[in-house]
């Protein structure tokens, strides 16, 4: 019976991990509709305000779950089977059907020059009884106000705005979350966890030039820290032996306590914030957003035995509008890392499989969201934030493109042909499709 209920708890315990899994899985997924979501929505709400003609607003793609239609728009609202995007459709948004119906409108006055016309006289009584009663001028008015277009035939810089409100509706979200969780629980600093010993080094290397236990990392050369690639920035090219200025809040009284399992723990008395001239132990050079070790290892960092180094990540509380300012700051640094690796991408300073796709941002997403509402907080911002710069990029598919072939119809006075644009941007989506797969591939391959 023992061995029965011990194999019954196994089960029931694996079987909880399976459904936490899945849970985490499904709040990913969840998160990401959410910002998708947002981002079709400042499509929308753009749309509405320069009364575009908006044929469907649609969370999630596939068969449809439900659908509703207004009578007074025509616009559908629905709801989709796969979860994982949505759209916002605007009348003729590609153009084909306009330019379809000017490739075969018939030659004008045709009809009435055709050897088949007839003439026949209307006298000025039937054609006054046939016009309709003019209306008054501020009906009218006001008709015309509320009269909706289609996407193409929208100015330029009423489209170009409607394109680039998705991304700004994420970003919008996205630094109002980071807001919160700043104000909630601190900024995220990355922190010392173990520093290595000073025993066995030259004797210039002293406790006073050197990073302690639990360091938390504020300032580098009297720049803010935000990423660890501002550490990166502070070091780099610099030799051993040269000094770099931190701002660092450092505990007193550390005791390192081993607990029941053998794991050791640190215990402290107080913090206190001052600055020290870090003496760097190695050179330093610094080839991508990636490659951290050679700064870790001259700030004096330990070496774990699992590999990498004992870093750790701690909350640090700052006053009210250097909160809120370093919540801009923040959003705008993870906005410029995303120009950065790119650039490295292209250079070949960066392996591709240092990239996620969907299913590497989906398990990336479903482990920190799951971790705590501060991990949600957190993952959430940082995805906002990649989402409205990605679709901002000049690359075809995304917003960015549409934007630059509407500021090249903006300066011609005419559009690109709208089927040769319809092909750039299918061919771009696919090219993207591709891309994403390969990137998850190689993550599992490599």
């Amino acid at each position: 019976m023992r061995g029965l209920a011990r194999v019954n708890l196994s089960m029931a315990n694996n079987l909880l991990s399976v459904w936490g899994t899945i849970g985490s899985v499904l709040l990913a997924i969840l998160v990401l509709l959410v910002m998708i979501t947002v981002h079709e929505f400042g499509h929308y709400l753009a749309g509405k305000i320069l009364h575009f003609k908006i044929n469907e607003f649609s969370i999630g793609f596939g068969p449809a779950l439900f659908k509703r239609k207004r009578k007074k728009s025509d616009e559908v609202f629905s709801i989709r089977l796969i979860p994982l995007g949505g759209y916002c459709s605007f009348a003729d948004e590609d153009g084909l059907e306009e330019e379809q119906k000017e490739e075969t409108a018939p030659e004008p006055f045709a009809e009435e020059f055709s050897e088949n016309a007839t003439e026949e006289s209307v006298p000025v009584e039937e054609i006054a009884e046939a016009a309709p009663e003019e209306e008054n001028p501020k009906k009218r008015k006001k008709k015309r106000e509320v009269e909706l277009g289609k996407f193409n035939d929208k100015k330029p810089w009423q489209r170009i705005i409607v394109l680039v409100s998705g991304a700004l509706m994420n970003y919008i979200l996205a630094v109002f979350l980071i807001i919160i969780c700043f104000f909630a629980y601190g900024q995220t600093m990355t922190a010392v966890y173990r520093t290595a010993p000073i025993e066995g080094i030259p004797t210039e290397y002293t406790e006073e030039n050197s990073l302690q236990d639990l360091d938390i990392l504020l300032k580098a050369n009297g720049k803010s820290i935000y990423l660890t690639t501002d550490i990166a920035k502070a070091v780099n090219g610099k030799k051993a032996g040269d000094t770099v200025k931190f701002t660092v809040s450092r505990a007193y009284g550390v005791v390192w306590e081993t607990n029941e399992k053998g794991e050791e723990r640190p215990s402290f008395d107080h913090r206190e914030v001052i600055t020290v001239e870090v003496k760097l132990r190695s050179d330093v050079k610094v080839k991508n957003s990636a490659d951290l070790d050679s700064v870790w290892g001259a700030l004096g960092i330990r070496q774990a035995e699992s590999g990498g180094y004992e870093l750790a990540s701690s909350s640090y509380r700052f006053g009210f509008f250097e909160t809120l300012g370093r919540s801009f700051m923040y959003s705008f640094k993870i906005a410029g890392s995303i120009f950065k690796i790119i650039g490295e991408l292209l250079t070949f300073n960066l392996n591709i499989t240092a990239l996620g796709g969907p299913v590497t941002t989906i398990a990336m997403t479903s482990k920190i969201a799951s971790s705590s509402f501060r991990g949600l907080l957190e993952i959430a911002g940082f995805i906002g934030v990649n989402l409205a710069v990605f679709n901002l990029l000049p690359i075809p598919a995304l917003d960015g493109s549409k934007v630059v072939f509407t500021v090249i119809e903006w300066i011609r006075k005419k559009p690109i042909s709208r089927k040769v644009e319809a092909v750039i941007h299918a061919v771009g989506f696919v090219l993207l499709l591709g891309f994403a797969v390969l990137v998850d591939i190689l993550q599992f391959v490599l």
